[in-house]
């Protein structure tokens, strides 16, 4: 996986750092963000640098599918994860959902999916 870097973003820290160690043991590179401000600033600075966003659907100040629409319009064929305890549906071809509780299985199958397509 050397190279591929994902950006996290959860605001519940806690699970933010047990998803970036998780991710990171995988191979990942990974940028972790509490706030989808911090993700755009990431993001921003360098669109191309990101294989895929995994982001939480409910987060403060705006929500993450906000946030994916928000880079999307500097890299269009951003491939994104979308979590969440409630229901989604996903908006676009290159986005997935994953509902919470997940096993770490279940995410590692859906970056390696996502990544493929």
């Amino acid at each position: 996986m050397g190279g591929v870097r994902i950006l996290l973003v959860d605001d519940e820290a806690p699970l933010l750092d047990l998803l970036q160690r998780y991710l990171e043991r995988l191979g990942y590179e990974v940028d972790a963000c509490l706030t989808p401000a911090d993700a755009l600033q990431y993001f921003r600075a360098n669109p191309a640098r990101y294989a895929l966003v995994l982001t939480d659907l409910t987060l403060p100040g705006m929500k993450g599918d906000e946030m994916l629409a928000e880079m999307r319009a500097l890299e269009p064929k951003l491939r994104a994860i979308v979590s969440s305890g409630y229901p989604y549906e996903p908006q676009g071809e290159r986005t997935a959902f994953l509902q919470k509780p997940f096993l770490p299985k279940m995410l590692a199958d859906q970056i390696e999916e996502m990544l493929k397509a």
